[in-house]
């Protein structure tokens, strides 16, 4: 008999936790399971995505942050209607809200979804401490807790989360659609007129101070006082204060005109592919970076700092660095560019195929949702 399963989550927006999930809910037997996706808002870009697939999707139409009690009774109703077997939070919000109804669905088993790895709390407001706190309260009553790395898993654990409820599933990356690509490659480059002599170094996150777009600013300043022929492109988006921060700082190190700032992109294939290096410069915070794991199933040379399962997941494959230290950033891109990124660009691919298909990450999904013991 399938079990009935609800995916909680708070938006469908471009994020690596929401691609994430639609990655799941895709591959997950539907033999096995009959899945729902509850979401708070509407609007966002992976929406649609979902809509065009065969899963049941129901936006519970928050208005807003203090839409309290008129989100929580249709949520209700939702979860009354359809009686979940399982009731799948998918981060913060979504995992208290899990637990907030498991009184009134007592058969209902609570799993939890945590992303993140010591996270710098002072860059969060006063409702996501407050958050964070409940749910490591809480996290005792969940049934089973799922991280995406390792890292998460002991983060968590120091603060409170039950050891023996926590497992940890890499995410999956979708090798089909992840792939080298010519074309793509040079579509994006004729876009940012970026010529094929040129060598194009990125970072791919959003505009946040966990991502540490100045350390990667202050690496580039570096290597164009050594490199003629190099730009640098940033893709994603961020609060408009940081993002005016940035923007000063590029003007400051006198290599505004190298960086091209991208904004929020959905053709991620092509603009992986565009890259002759990937960066994630992250300070802390990173989990199971997707855009590294993207870009390695591309074919793409990457460097890393040694934050969250950074350096796990590109495993001989790339190169890691300590954060926020721009010259060893430096040192990690040229020792590439002297190299020559062919056999990095092999051998990352196959990591991604070999182990952290989105086979794996399904099967094992799969295997602990229909195993849970209360």
């Amino acid at each position: 008999m399938k079990k009935k399963v609800i995916f909680l989550i708070r938006n469908l927006s471009y994020g690596g936790a929401q691609r994430q999930l639609l990655t799941l809910v895709k591959g997950l037997d539907q033999q096995l399971f009959d899945i729902t996706v509850l979401y708070f808002y509407s609007g966002d870009m992976l929406e649609l995505d979902l809509k065009n697939s065969e899963i049941p999707l129901i936006c519970l139409d928050k208005l807003g942050r203090w839409d309290i009690f008129g989100f929580f009774w249709r949520l209700f109703q939702h979860l009354k209607q359809i009686q979940p077997d399982i009731l799948h939070g998918y981060l913060d919000e979504s995992n208290l809200l899990a637990i907030f109804f498991k009184p009134f669905f007592a058969s209902t088993q609570i799993v939890w979804g945590i992303r993140d790895s010591n996270m710098n709390l002072k860059h969060s407001d006063w409702l996501s401490r407050i958050i964070f706190r409940l749910e490591s309260f809480l996290s005792r009553f969940a049934d089973l807790i799922i991280a995406n790395s390792h890292a998460g898993k002991s983060y968590y654990q120091t603060y409170g989360f039950p050891a023996d409820k926590i497992v940890v599933i890499p995410n999956g990356i979708d090798t089909e659609r992840f792939k080298p690509d010519t074309k793509g490659r040079t579509k994006v480059r004729l876009e940012w007129k970026i010529s094929e002599d040129t060598i194009l170094i990125g970072l791919v996150g959003r505009l946040h101070p966990m991502k540490d777009h100045p350390t990667f600013l202050k690496a580039a300043a570096l290597l164009c006082k050594q490199r003629e022929n190099m730009r640098f492109v940033c893709v994603g988006i961020g609060s408009n204060n940081y993002t005016q921060e940035l923007l000063k700082l590029s003007n400051e190190l006198g290599i505004s005109e190298k960086v091209i700032w991208a904004g929020a992109r959905t053709d991620m294939p092509e603009v992986h592919n565009a890259l002759d290096i990937a960066v994630s410069a992250s300070a802390y915070g990173e989990g199971f970076s997707n855009v590294i794991g993207e870009a390695m199933a591309c074919g793409i040379p990457c460097v890393v700092t040694n934050v969250g399962d950074s350096t796990f997941l590109v495993g001989d494959a790339g190169l890691v660095v300590p954060p926020k230290d721009s010259e060893a950033l430096l040192g990690a891109w040229l020792k590439i560019l002297h190299l020559g990124g062919q056999k990095l660009s092999i051998m990352s691919r196959a990591r991604i195929q070999e182990q952290f298909s989105t086979q794996s990450l399904c099967e094992k999904t799969e295997s602990f949702l229909q195993n849970i013991t209360i």
